[in-house]
């Protein structure tokens, strides 16, 4: 990444350029890449390629100020961060699905940062609703944040009875590791460290699959400024307070549906996105 597509990044998430990669920075762009840059699948049921380049993500989430699934997110956010000093490995992870089951290899990319000042953390801005900042990653114990109470621990047996496995790279004989949000396993992560690349399978899968939720359902997701959150689910407009309290109402015009994109989310669309079925693709 150059310095004006770092600055550009920089200006979306109204960050000004920091002098150093510390921890405190990491958490300040972690929460503006949340409350600014939406969690959306759009690009499947508008027919548009996804691409797992950094390029490409760059020109999508900065140049065209769109938003995208996690490895568009943390594949932008960890290119931003490796260009401002900081050490970022790409991480694969299985999501815990219904039963306790994993889901498939390269399920989500979740990043590993190391910064100058406080050794290393999870960094994840690709998860929709997840935490607000980053979680210390050597750090056994409860972690509060906004977002809710995260744990992360060495991954036990799953419901197949399967262990995780030791990972190279991460340390001799280091496991897998479960990260747990209010007492429920969210994802199943790996410590090998994975390049861009490896996760067009599962980047495919996700947007192509009759069984990916992704390819089911439309959703456009960001963290508000107050701590709540502002999702748009195909036509539902739901707003939750960071009390919890929710407000839902359905949009019934196209034009309402475009404002409340452009309006709400960033998103200048010339038509509304419909559920395609099994469309969309990977480059």
């Amino acid at each position: 990444m150059n310095s004006a597509q770092v600055d550009a990044y920089l200006r979306r998430l109204g960050v000004p350029h920091p002098a150093w990669p510390t921890i405190d920075v990491l958490r300040e762009l972690q929460l503006h890449h949340l409350q600014v840059i939406p969690f959306e699948n759009l690009s499947i049921h508008l027919g548009e390629p996804i691409v797992l380049e950094e390029k490409r993500l760059l020109d999508k989430v900065v140049g065209a100020r769109r938003g995208g699934f996690c490895y568009e997110l943390n594949g932008s956010f960890g290119a931003l961060l490796a260009a401002l000093g900081y050490d970022v490995s790409l991480l694969a992870a299985r999501v815990y699905g219904e039963g306790g089951r994993p889901g498939i290899p390269y399920d989500h990319l979740a990043l590993r940062v190391r910064t100058v000042d406080a050794g290393e953390w999870l960094a994840d801005v690709g998860f929709g609703a997840f935490s607000h900042f980053p979680l210390a990653f050597d750090e056994r114990r409860e972690q509060v944040d906004p977002g809710g109470v995260f744990r992360i621990a060495e991954a036990g047996p799953d419901a197949a009875g399967m262990r995780g496995a030791p990972a190279a790279g991460g340390g001799a004989g280091a496991p897998d590791l479960d990260v747990v949000r209010d007492g429920r396993p969210v994802y199943r992560l790996e410590l090998r460290p994975r390049v861009l690349g490896d996760f067009v399978t599962g980047a495919w899968w996700h947007s192509t699959s009759p069984e990916s939720h992704f390819v089911q359902s439309l959703v456009c997701s960001r963290l508000t400024e107050d701590g709540g959150r502002i999702t748009l689910s195909g036509r539902k407009l739901k707003a939750t307070a960071a009390d919890g309290t929710r407000d839902e109402r359905e949009l019934a015009a196209d034009e309402e549906v475009l404002e409340v994109y452009r309006e709400r989310f960033g998103i200048a669309l010339d038509r509304v996105p419909v559920v395609r079925g099994t469309g969309g693709g990977v480059g």
